[in-house]
């Protein structure tokens, strides 16, 4: 498995552990000052950042144990599992 290293000179803030069904979408936690954000997830899920909030079969697909690097504003990011219930790790980054 790749090592997953965040890009030289960034800051570790925090991490954060959801479980996320696929019955309601769920937001992250995130720490005043993050500007970005790596997401891992242990089983599909699906994503969105345009205020509409994903369902189990609309957004952009995660599949499990892929990584997304997520820049942007990310109280906006939502999320959802595909089916069942995921966990998703969010690691936080300046």
């Amino acid at each position: 498995m790749p090592q997953i290293v965040a890009p030289q000179g960034w800051r570790a803030l925090g991490q954060q552990q959801i479980s996320q069904d696929a019955a309601t979408h769920g937001h992250l936690t995130v720490p005043g000052n993050a500007t970005c954000a790596l997401v891992v997830c242990d089983a599909a899920i699906r994503w969105r950042d345009d205020g509409v909030d994903p369902t189990a079969s609309v957004g952009m697909p995660l599949a499990a144990g892929v990584e997304l690097w997520y820049r942007g504003q990310l109280s906006a990011l939502s999320i959802i599992s595909q089916s069942g219930t995921a966990v998703v790790n969010v690691a936080y980054y300046q």
